[in-house]
């Protein structure tokens, strides 16, 4: 703030000091309108980095507008780009976030780059130390002038986009900082404090238009938990219920599997349950979840920090958290939970038995509560929504000091070699290697070639090509049309969950090559994604899914890792092929 307070001294008149006044309250609106746009995918696919982009013109008009879709899909900077054609040139690009290019292209920077684009506004900086400053550095060497808030320029009116920036991409920013996902605890409860009654019952608490909203709170997570008490009383579904879109995975926390038989979360045809456990327990009653399909993860200790830390492994950036008081407590004395949503209805149930919405945190005096911070009350219907967030979200600014220079004394600095490398998101550093990543091939289909948006589009659609069955081919259609390479896979999976019998017969002999082929395919294509490949010569490649003991390493080493293995023989073929290429050169010299 000294020295934007410094820049308000030095003005020659207060003409230019409202001038500057204005262009700073203009950036702030762009800003904020960027963040929102970012959000705009929430609820419709799986929660990724928010990326929002807006193209005003020298006059302050909007030419284009875009918004990251899901992982795998075009970037924000280029839909903006796109929609604003002609009039990019000499206009201002407003970004609530650094773009992530984290595949070698450089898509998002070329766009603009290219566009002519003058100048460049960004909220915050990417929170990922990988990409954090790269693209901002990309676009100043291309010329373009780049102002980030709280560093180039400050004002209480950015400061306050700014904030906007960080909440739009909490989920993210605290999983970079804590090692954990972002927490919500959502409860709803009575005006005198209840969650249920003194019998259990607890339907309905709240009004229509609050269950609505927590429907629309579980679109935005990748995952919604609650522990065993709350299947036994409640035997909740946990969907989103809006017939389209995101659904969340659902996660039971359950320490001695005191489980029922039949329960609706045992139905995983739609969405998948996890049932994380202690080590041990009820071994018959785990094969029993296996048959229906509920995948179990044991735990040497099971508590919320340590289920946490495990999702975080398993790319998962937020989850709702949906469970009774004794759960609640828990995460909560274990520092994960980062955001508080209550839902108040203005009814009164008694009950000196009648469950709170928080257990025991042993706590005896009220200067020990936890207090809330950015509280907002909103009316929702008949109740009253509260909510706040229990941990700041982390400021990113400054992590290095004077970090451009750094880089600039030393471009060799990278704190991320390892003689392993692992990837799994497409965000991630080596994100370029997943089967999502945003790279189109060209592949053959049965006696012409197609394109399809992804590896994964290419490799869900095989698991029907050939078969017999105008289900299977209309199940091809829709994968190959599908919008993100996460839709494609959710509608591969789905049906091979549903419907095995559309699946080809040869589909587990044949699964290795087909991957193996369209990998082959992409990096084929992309020379920038084969040099990336050949740079990893002598590192071991691993597929970093915990869950996934096929395609991934496992969680302890323990997977077949047939994904980083597929890259490694890949890359000794290239290896191979230069080693010749050298030879016969020598010969021929």
């Amino acid at each position: 703030m000294a020295m934007a307070a410094l820049s308000f001294r030095l003005c020659s008149s207060p003409l230019i000091c409202r001038a500057t006044l204005d262009h700073q309250a203009t950036d702030a609106s762009f800003i904020r309108r960027a963040a929102d746009l970012s959000e705009m995918s929430a609820g419709l696919t799986s929660p990724h980095p928010n990326f929002g982009c807006v193209i005003a013109t020298p006059s302050g008009k909007v030419a284009g507008e875009g918004y990251l879709y899901a992982q795998g899909t075009k970037p924000a900077e280029a839909l903006a780009v796109e929609a604003a054609g002609e009039f990019c040139r000499g206009s201002t690009a407003y970004l609530n976030m650094e773009p992530g290019d984290c595949h070698g292209d450089h898509t998002a920077v070329s766009a603009l780059v290219q566009a002519g684009v003058g100048r460049v506004v960004v909220g915050i900086r990417h929170p990922l130390q990988h990409l954090r400053g790269a693209a901002i550095r990309e676009m100043r060497s291309h010329g373009i002038e780049v102002n980030v808030l709280g560093e180039d320029v400050q004002s209480k009116v950015l400061e306050d986009a700014r904030k906007c920036c960080l909440l739009v991409n909490a989920p993210l920013i605290h999983r970079a900082c804590s090692r954990v996902p972002f927490s919500l605890l959502k409860y709803a409860m009575t005006l005198d404090g209840k969650i249920a009654a003194s019998s259990g019952h607890a339907a309905w608490i709240s009004s229509k238009l609050s269950r609505t909203r927590v429907f629309e709170l579980r679109g935005r997570s990748d995952a919604v938990i609650v522990g065993g008490n709350t299947v036994r009383q409640d035997d909740p579904r946990l969907t989103a219920r809006h017939g389209q879109g995101h659904t969340p995975t659902r996660i039971v926390m359950s320490q001695s599997l005191d489980l029922p038989e039949k329960a609706n979360l045992w139905d995983v045809s739609e969405v998948s349950t996890i049932v994380a456990t202690q080590r041990g327990a009820r071994k018959s009653y785990q094969k029993f979840l296996a048959s229906k399909g509920v995948e179990v993860v044991e735990f040497d200790m099971l508590n919320p920090r340590e289920v946490m830390e495990y999702f975080h492994l398993r790319g998962y950036l937020s989850i709702l958290w949906e469970c009774g008081g004794t759960l609640a407590a828990s995460a909560i004395a274990s520092g994960v939970i980062h955001k508080v949503v209550a839902f108040i209805a203005p009814k009164i149930i008694g009950g000196s038995k009648a469950p709170s919405p928080v257990g025991e945190l042993g706590m005896v005096e009220m200067t020990q509560a936890l207090n809330l911070i950015d509280v907002c009350y909103e009316q929702v219907g008949p109740d009253m929504l509260v909510s706040g967030f229990l941990q700041p979200v982390p400021d990113l600014l400054p992590v290095i000091p004077s970090e451009d220079a750094t880089f600039e004394i030393d471009p060799s600095v990278n704190p991320f070699e390892s003689s392993i490398i692992f990837f799994y998101k497409t965000w991630d550093l080596y994100g370029s290697f997943s089967n999502f990543s945003p790279h189109p091939i060209r592949m053959p289909y049965g006696d012409d070639y197609r394109t399809w948006s992804s590896v994964e589009h290419y490799y869900q659609a095989n698991k029907f090509v050939g078969v017999e069955n105008p289900l299977a081919h209309d199940c091809v259609e829709k994968i190959r049309t599908a919008k993100s390479p996460e839709e494609a896979a959710f509608i591969g999976r789905s049906k091979q969950r549903q419907q095995p019998e559309l699946v080809r017969s040869d589909w587990e002999d044949v699964k290795i090559e087909v991957m193996y082929m369209a990998l082959k395919c992409k990096f084929s294509t992309y020379p920038h994604l084969k040099t990336m490949l050949l740079s990893t010569a002598g590192s071991v490649l691993v597929e970093a899914s915990p869950h996934d003991l096929f395609w991934g390493g496992g969680r302890e080493g323990e997977g077949l890792n047939y994904l980083g293995r597929l890259l490694m023989q890949l890359r000794s073929e290239y290896l191979g092929e230069s080693s010749v290429s050298a030879e016969n050169t020598s010969l021929a010299l």
